[in-house]
């Protein structure tokens, strides 16, 4: 588990993002603030959409290590934490790959536009290791997998939006 910075309207943002051993992204969650609250709600996201891990390397932040020892109070088997730094490496190789595509852009004006980027960026990181299968026929390119779930996103959009009237 890692957290990087991000600037928003000259504001440091912070995103949460989980890889597992093998250097797959599990889980990600942009957050405004870098609290206790803030990383409970992204332990909680990650186990629920993921399944609770054995262990978990942390880097030195409190706000983590308070998430972690949070959760596992209400646990009966708890999370082993592991806050070593050199095991993180991981986790900060992989993440590279994300700095690399927001440096160049000096910072975002929004929060939900940067949130909407990031998550696009996490994805497309996905799709380009491999993480997302393709079912089709035909063999897609990574930018065609990006853009046929973009395309699903965006007719479930319209869906619900032209339903939203009639829902109570």
């Amino acid at each position: 588990m890692y957290e990087s910075y991000v600037k928003v309207k000259g504001w440091w943002t912070y995103l949460y993002r989980a890889v597992d051993k093998a250097g797959n992204t599990n889980d990600f969650l942009f957050r405004a603030k870098r609290d206790k609250a803030a990383a409970r709600r992204f332990f909680d996201k990650a186990i629920a959409r993921n399944g609770a891990p054995e262990t978990v390397t942390i880097d030195k932040s409190g706000s983590n290590l308070a998430a972690l020892h949070a959760v596992n109070a209400e646990r009966e088997t708890p999370i082993k934490v592991r806050q070593v730094k050199y095991l993180n490496n991981v986790v900060e190789q992989d993440h590279r790959a994300i700095k690399r595509r927001t440096r160049p852009m000096l910072g975002f004006k929004d929060f939900d536009c940067a949130r909407v980027i990031l998550s696009g960026i996490e994805v497309m990181h996905m799709i380009k290791k491999g993480q997302v299968k393709d079912f089709g026929k035909i063999p897609l390119s990574a930018a065609q997998q990006f853009y046929s779930l973009i395309s699903l996103v965006i007719e479930n959009n319209r869906v619900c939006s032209s339903i939203a009237p009639y829902c109570g």
